[in-house]
């Protein structure tokens, strides 16, 4: 009897020891693939300090460097109001929410909401609309304001409103019984200074996004978004946007934005020259002038008040910016959390690999390998993210799919965390938790995770 005690307690051992240590040998085996640190192809940065978001491709050629490097200056520098002697930067405004392109995207990376009433060019703008459509597509403008609302002018002009933001506190208790408190924005307009809006406007609120990868981003064939769009995956669909494109007078595919409204980053660099700053250019050469207000009179910049030269020197330097190196990738954690991302079905709309195409006018950023975490279509995101504002054809629920590569250096490049369209999400976890719509599965599964799954997601994410 002893001896087959002693046996049985031995093929138990072993058989909980062979078990045991093929589940260890699973998690072992986790490895990363090939290239999987080069989010950026061969347009990756080796960096992780608070500059990693501000460094050019490497395979920009000398001339397209030296571009860069002009294009920098334009983005990084202050506009000024004309006239002056600095006739290159004059003709900010004369209404306008930041005079420089780097007050918003501070180190070409991610604005945030204010901090306090009354904090300016920070990264966050309201846009307005009337509903209905244009012929081309777009949104009508709000008839006194326009289509955003610029909280700053120049000497001499009466600001066209300011805003302020109050937040009403939910909780999403999660399986474990952890509560995570959320904050919802209630944006309230205030000290108008052209009378009030219009019955029924519609107020979008958009933080300015980090600027990396966008080159790359516009190298990705249309046919390829189209094939992410024909493929429904448990019930996630994503749709393609068609915009106006001005240069060509045409309707195109939407890749920028927050409702991807924007056609290519020529496009949305002189849309923000224009709305954000005031500044003309030969896409946008109008001045963003409220009903009793010449800006004929008002002393500007020249017609444009950039130069196409100089522009096409920030479309290049917008284009070419380095994705950062992927950070602690082969870490066992990360890797387990990169499994959980796939098995959440976070990668419906996140999609982490694609290929560019071969004809973008930056021949560095042809034929590469990229992993955003995008595909770049509208997806209806719930109520509770909703802004009620149509874009072209994205509704009031809809949100082009966020990019995350460079997500786990916005803290360090720019000390917050701030995340979704509004900044209303401090964290990952809250912005998650913000997710409805055709995300609302995920969300669930994301809330029934263990603590240690959960922080291995977050690692994952961190990662990117």
């Amino acid at each position: 009897m002893k001896y087959r005690y002693r046996l049985l307690t031995i093929m138990v051992c072993v058989c909980f020891m062979a078990c045991n240590s093929s589940e260890n040998e699973e998690y072992k085996s986790l490895s990363p693939e090939e290239g999987e640190e080069l989010s950026g192809g061969s347009s990756t940065v080796f960096n992780e300090s608070p500059e990693a978001f501000g460094f050019a491709s490497k395979d920009l050629t000398v001339d397209e460097a030296a571009d860069f490097a002009v294009g920098n200056s334009f983005f990084r520098q202050s506009w000024i109001s004309a006239p002056s002697s600095t006739t290159a930067r004059d003709g900010l405004g004369p209404f306008f929410n930041a005079n420089a392109c780097a007050s918003c995207h501070f180190k070409d990376g991610r604005g945030r909401p204010p901090m306090a009433d009354g904090e300016l060019g920070r990264g966050l703008l309201l846009r307005l609309s009337l509903p209905g459509t244009n012929p081309n597509g777009s949104s009508f403008p709000e008839p006194a304001y326009g289509s955003q609302l610029q909280d700053n002018a120049i000497l001499g002009q009466t600001v066209k409103g300011n805003y302020t933001i109050t937040y009403q506190i939910t909780t999403e208790t999660l399986a474990d019984g952890t509560v995570v408190e959320l904050q919802k924005p209630i944006y309230h307009i205030i000290n108008l200074g052209y009378g009030a809006l219009a019955t029924g406007v519609l107020v979008s609120p958009r933080v300015a996004n980090q600027m990396v990868g966008m080159g790359l981003l516009e190298a990705v064939p249309e046919s390829t978004i189209l094939a992410f769009a024909a493929n429904s995956n448990n019930g996630v669909s994503g749709k393609a946007n068609y915009v106006y494109d001005i240069q060509s007078n045409s309707q195109k595919l939407g890749r920028f934005g927050w409702k991807a409204n924007q056609p290519s980053v020529r496009q949305q660099v002189a849309g923000a020259f224009s709305g954000d700053m005031g500044i003309t250019t030969s896409l946008f050469p109008n001045e963003n002038c409220p009903p009793g207000v010449d800006c004929g009179a008002i002393p500007n910049g020249g017609s444009p008040e950039i130069s196409d030269a100089n522009f096409n020197r920030v479309v290049l330097y917008s284009s070419a910016l380095a994705v950062p190196v992927r950070r602690n990738y082969a870490s066992q954690d990360v890797l387990k959390g990169k499994k959980i991302f796939e098995e959440i079905n976070c990668t419906s709309c996140h999609i982490a690999k694609m290929q560019t195409g071969n004809d973008h006018p930056i021949a560095g950023l042809r034929n590469q390998t990229i992993r955003p975490f995008t595909d770049m279509l509208l997806h209806d995101m719930g109520d509770e993210l909703a802004d009620g504002a149509p874009d072209f054809l994205a509704t009031g629920n809809e949100w082009r799919t966020q990019p995350l590569w460079g997500i786990g250096l916005i803290n360090t490049v720019n000390g917050h965390t701030k995340l979704l369209h509004d900044g209303r999400a401090r964290n990952v976890t809250e912005a998650i938790l913000w997710h409805g719509g055709e995300a609302q599965a995920s969300k669930n599964k994301f809330k029934q995770l263990s603590a240690t799954d959960r922080n291995q997601l977050l690692a994952f994410i961190n990662s990117l």
